[in-house]
């Protein structure tokens, strides 16, 4: 059974740094692609970021790139997204989400992943 866990999340000023962690049990992150998505208030959820299975490639939504990035950490099983430069429409519950798929391109839909954190607030006061 896949699990995974967000943590990290917090009250940051705008301009700060928060680093979130996903760590998943019941899989191997490596084997795994890997995304990030936020969900604000009255908004639907959006991507983020994500990683391949590999961990050879990211991408990111244009509204996070140049300030957020992935990592992986594959002795802990888990996954980071560091998000620096914070802003207040950063403000979102945020999720980690996984895929057990060997793809060599970063799945941006959340549809196309099978399991899900239960997601960890982020606020940014301005």
């Amino acid at each position: 059974q896949v699990q995974l866990v967000e943590s990290g999340g917090g009250l940051v000023h705008a301009g700060g740094s928060l680093r979130l962690s996903c760590a998943a049990s019941g899989c191997t992150v490596s084997e795994y692609a890997m995304g990030w998505f936020r969900q604000a208030p009255g908004k639907e959820r959006e991507f983020v970021g994500g990683i391949t299975w590999r961990g050879g490639t990211t991408y990111f939504a244009d509204s996070v790139k140049g300030r957020f990035t992935i990592s992986r950490d594959n002795a802990k099983n888990t996954v980071y997204l560091q998000m620096n430069s914070l802003k207040s429409e950063d403000t979102a519950v945020y999720y980690c989400a996984a895929h057990p798929v060997r793809s060599d391109y970063v799945l941006q839909k959340q549809n196309y992943y099978r399991y899900w954190g239960q997601g960890t607030q982020v606020t940014v006061s301005s």
